[in-house]
């Protein structure tokens, strides 16, 4: 099996760009951040005509989340439980949704399936170090590492993967240059600390040490060409999962051309 993970930066701009990168990646279950849509305006047909089932969650043209799957969908959560609120007034944004597809396929005994949890996430961004959005950064990571310690509890041998883009760049060598990011968010100690939290539980993030690029370039000051990017989207596995990844790859030629997202799909195969 193999699943993928991309901050799209609009769906419906890169409908295109999306189903060619399935086609040519064969990917099974793709999940998306920053679709900037509801639900009822995601671009679902064409995928659904290549063979994927889509979920999608947004509430507005920010944010938002979606799974495309390939695989038999069981079960959906537009959110984790305890998710922190923010706005005025405060509202659940639409950055988390949870798929769990039945790997085995659709079957009429009960028992025989083989499921595998995806989370999409979206981190919030944080803005700047003093910002309100900075503290419920770090509430939103530690509310979520609250809740895959209990997903881990009850369920010490699930298959889940936490994917998507985490905002923060855990190392140095996450970013091009760290004197450009002195005082900044996305590498300040408590959010480092934030991410790498999610280790002590179990969670393994399992594309370092199989890929190494940066995900994430800005579409000033010509970063791309002069590979000034970052490193800020991840996937996390559970213990059991971590077991069964076979490969991992950063998709880096999906920056190119026109058209493309400021971030590219990190793939992860998977022997289930």
């Amino acid at each position: 099996m193999r699943i993928a993970t991309w901050n799209v930066n609009s769906i419906r701009t890169r409908v295109d760009r999306v189903l060619a990168f399935l086609e040519r990646s064969h990917t099974d279950i793709l999940a998306i951040q920053e679709i900037k849509c509801r639900p009822d305006q995601f671009p679902s047909q064409p995928f659904e005509e290549a063979g994927y089932s889509v979920v999608a969650h947004g509430l507005n043209q920010w944010n938002g989340v979606a799974v495309l799957s390939r695989l038999p969908i069981m079960n959906v959560e537009t959110s984790f439980p305890h998710q922190p609120t923010f706005g005025e007034p405060p509202c659940v944004e639409a950055r988390a949704l949870g798929v769990t597809v039945n790997i085995a396929g659709q079957t009429e005994h009960a028992g025989q399936e083989k499921l595998f949890t995806i989370w999409s996430l979206y981190v919030p961004n944080g803005r700047e170090l003093t910002h309100p959005h900075y503290e419920y950064k770090l509430q939103w990571l530690a509310e979520l590492k609250r809740q895959g310690q209990l997903w881990l509890h009850s369920q010490p041998d699930a298959h889940i993967a936490l994917v998507g883009d985490w905002n923060v760049a855990p190392y140095d060598e996450d970013v091009w240059d760290m004197s450009v990011f002195a005082g900044a968010t996305h590498v300040s100690p408590a959010e480092r600390a934030a991410f790498q939290a999610f280790t002590e539980d179990g969670w393994v993030e399992v594309t370092r040490g199989r890929a190494d690029n940066y995900t994430y370039w800005d579409y000033q000051k010509l970063r791309f060409p002069r590979n000034e990017g970052m490193r800020i989207d991840f996937v996390y596995a559970s213990p059991a999962l971590t077991k069964k990844v076979t490969g991992a790859q950063i998709d880096r030629d999906e920056r190119k051309g026109k058209g493309a997202s400021d971030h590219v799909p990190v793939i992860v195969d998977i022997s289930l």
